[in-house]
């Protein structure tokens, strides 16, 4: 019995988790796309990343948005990485 009330906390705190990888990932993306030069493309950028993440608000498998953070953590890295190659 003490199990079973235990077991509604544990997938509480796997949301909660999962919901603060989310916003660290969001917060991540901003931060980078702050750095683009053009103002132009900041807009579109921040555009483009606040859509995303409004359009897959309403997922709820566990497997389906460890994959978009996956897909989230690679697409950030791109564009670090083009962000670095510019300023060079």
């Amino acid at each position: 019995m003490a199990a079973s009330r235990l077991l509604p906390a544990t997938l509480m705190l796997k949301q909660f988790l999962r919901k603060q990888q989310v916003l660290l990932l969001y917060r991540r993306i901003l931060q980078a796309i702050w750095q683009v030069p053009s103002d132009s493309d900041c807009k579109y950028l921040k555009d483009w990343a606040r859509e995303e993440f409004k359009r897959n608000k309403s997922a709820t498998e566990e497997d389906t948005i460890r994959m978009m953070i996956t897909q989230g953590n690679v697409q950030l890295k791109e564009l670090q990485k083009t962000l670095a190659l510019a300023k060079s």
